[in-house]
């Protein structure tokens, strides 16, 4: 069995859009803020509102879109993604702008639920890994072009502009998803049960140790991460002076190691998760942990550069596990994944709102520097879920249990 590329590539580039708009707002502060007369810390919010949604709307609207073929359901999770990038771009006030993200939080936690499995069915055992890493390539190109060339056209063009962007990618990406992905058709187990066992049983997925710690690890660690990431343009203009054109070149920086980091782990995510997401991590901690105090310009570049390296791998890592530690539920398991995602999103950009609006913008690296650290003692020891070696037969064994009748 090989890969179905042409899939995945598609995967990828939904994703693609997908993270660039929900991210695009950290490039765009000033300007959404003077176009509809709010501050920079309120708009910092619109990702702490759209996380909450999509955590609070995960594990229900996976639960009960259980029988709906995978690639319809995907394709549908983009198309909404259309419609309110679409109501974003022309939105009258800053209400109708957040209002207009929450349609798209509603399915973004389905997305990220299911597109870890639908990797699963289109790869062999023993490459699930390599392939999310193919797919979350999407993210990392996010990371490298969408954000600072949605900044740079947003700055030139206006934010609408850029946005409207994001709504025309999306709208291609349906249209290719409907073309290459092949008929995917709910699991006989998820098609026998009713909505409200589904639902409880992605609740109860939670008491497997192995799905909790992830999902604390993941958690821990993307607080601290969008705590400070959030407010990236004023740490950067504080520390380095960089603004405008300047901070778009430094996003572009951030994202094209991120890629590159990404590129050369992606074939290690099914050997050693463990001893690469530990190195990962503490990269993270150091390099954060320098924009704390006001080194100049090029520390200040320096750090960020190692910062994006890190973190942008990480996540590969992290959605991959899922697919390891509970073979035999995938969806349900995925679901409390990306719930614990949102909830560092939502909650990282609220902590950080606290930290700016209370005049501590320089505590924030070091916030998301303890929380990595953190995070990695999670990971050390937690050798059932991130495993130092893994073997072909390790992965095949996994394998068997998903496709054992439960």
């Amino acid at each position: 069995m090989s890969f179905n590329r042409p899939a995945l590539v598609v995967l990828g580039a939904s994703a693609f859009f997908y993270v660039t708009a929900e991210t695009l707002p950290v490039g765009l502060l000033p300007q959404i803020s003077a176009g509809l007369h709010v501050t920079e810390a309120q708009v910092g919010l619109l990702l702490t509102s759209y996380a909450v949604v999509a955590a609070l709307s995960t594990i229900p609207l996976t639960a009960l879109t259980m029988r709906v073929p995978r690639h319809t359901l995907i394709a549908a999770t983009v198309a909404i993604f259309v419609v309110s990038q679409a109501a974003a771009t022309f939105a009258p006030t800053f209400l109708v702008l957040a209002l207009s993200r929450l349609i798209c939080a509603l399915a973004h936690g389905v997305f990220w639920s299911v597109i870890g499995p639908i990797i699963a069915r289109m790869a062999p055992p023993d490459q699930i890994g390599r392939a999310t890493a193919l797919t979350f390539l999407g993210n990392s190109l996010a990371i490298v072009l969408g954000v600072p060339i949605g900044t740079a056209v947003g700055q030139w063009l206006g934010w609408r502009f850029a946005v409207g962007m994001m709504a025309v990618g999306g709208a291609v990406c349906v249209l290719l998803l409907l073309a290459v992905l092949p008929k995917l058709p709910p699991l006989p187990r998820d098609m026998a049960a009713g909505s409200a066992e589904r639902l409880r049983n992605a609740v109860l997925i939670l008491r497997d140790g192995r799905v909790a710690r992830l999902c604390l690890l993941t958690a821990v660690l993307v607080i601290g991460h969008f705590a400070a990431y959030t407010y990236i343009a004023p740490l950067v203009r504080r520390d380095a002076g960089l603004d405008g054109a300047g901070l778009s070149v430094l996003l572009l920086g951030y994202g094209a190691v991120g890629l590159l980091t990404t590129f050369l782990v992606g074939r290690y995510v099914d050997r050693n998760p463990g001893q690469l997401l530990l190195i990962l991590l503490g990269a993270q901690a150091v390099s954060v942990a320098l924009l704390a105090p006001v080194l100049g310009t090029v520390p200040t570049i320096l750090a960020a550069l190692v910062w994006g390296g890190a973190f942008t791998a990480i996540p590969v890592f992290l959605g991959a596990a899922p697919m390891r530690v509970a073979p035999t539920a995938r969806d349900a398991a995925s679901a409390v994944y990306v719930v614990a995602f949102q909830i560092g999103i939502g909650g990282g950009a609220f902590v950080g709102e606290r930290f700016v609006t209370n005049g501590q913008l320089g505590a924030l690296p070091l916030l998301a520097a303890l929380l990595a650290v953190v995070a990695g003692v999670l990971v050390f020891t937690s050798r059932s879920v991130f495993p130092f070696r893994l073997s072909a037969e390790d992965h095949h064994r996994t394998s068997a249990e998903a496709a054992a009748p439960h």
